[in-house]
């Protein structure tokens, strides 16, 4: 194990440049997957006819395929089909958010659903519109049981993104094997350098939901 000739600026500027591409997609994928994902679970909430059949079948395939082969699909054959020029993080983003949100879409309708019917008569009947009521009644409430599973999703898809090396992407992963491959001893401290950048974003992310739940139990 050779750390100090693994730790030099060079390869650490090379790794938080893979740190970069991490973040520039996970952000994008989990704002792109939590609006989409949440604007299918109100839609099908709302018990639209046909439309919310359409809506679970996409759910139900997207939620049964692996994420892999979404990646796969989304570089290669999406574009060759619609004629698209995509670059591999925008195939990754696209392929993160497409199947994050149908995961996502199950959190929230959970979440709207645990709402018991009776607050939602109540307001309808106090003259509140449809819209109104979930705005200002299902919404709020269910935000709260939300917030747990969704950050542990949100989790999710950053690891995941460590998936999109396939497609040629150096993410943060991939950097660190690009880096270890010039010396066998520098395998383990890359390796540990990642698994310690990993684990600081996601336990950040877990100390903010917890500090949200207490928020909202106020």
């Amino acid at each position: 194990m050779d750390f100090a000739g693994a730790f030099t600026a060079a390869n650490l500027k090379y790794m938080m440049q893979g740190l970069g591409v991490t973040l520039e997609i996970a952000i994008w994928s989990i704002a792109l997957s939590f609006l989409f994902g949440t604007l299918i679970a109100i839609l099908r909430y709302a018990r639209i006819p046909v439309l919310s059949q359409v809506l679970m079948a996409f759910v139900e395939m997207i939620r049964n395929l692996p994420l892999l082969l979404i990646i796969f699909f989304t570089f290669f054959a999406i574009p060759e089909v619609m004629n698209l020029n995509l670059t591999p993080i925008q195939a990754a983003i696209a392929a993160l958010s497409i199947f994050e949100a149908a995961m996502i879409s199950e959190i929230v309708r959970a979440g709207l659903n645990s709402i018991p019917k009776g607050q939602v008569e109540a307001a309808r009947s106090s003259g509140l519109g449809y819209v109104q009521t979930l705005r200002h009644i299902v919404l709020p409430q269910a935000l709260r049981k939300m917030v747990p599973p969704l950050v542990s999703q949100f989790i999710s898809l950053i690891k995941d993104t460590t998936l999109t090396t396939v497609i040629a992407i150096e993410e943060l992963l991939r950097s660190a094997q690009i880096v270890y491959s010039q010396k066998q001893d520098y395998v383990f401290p890359m390796l540990i350098l990642a698994a310690l950048t990993f684990f600081v974003i996601n336990y950040a992310l877990s100390l903010v939901a917890g500090r949200l739940e207490r928020r909202f139990q106020v």
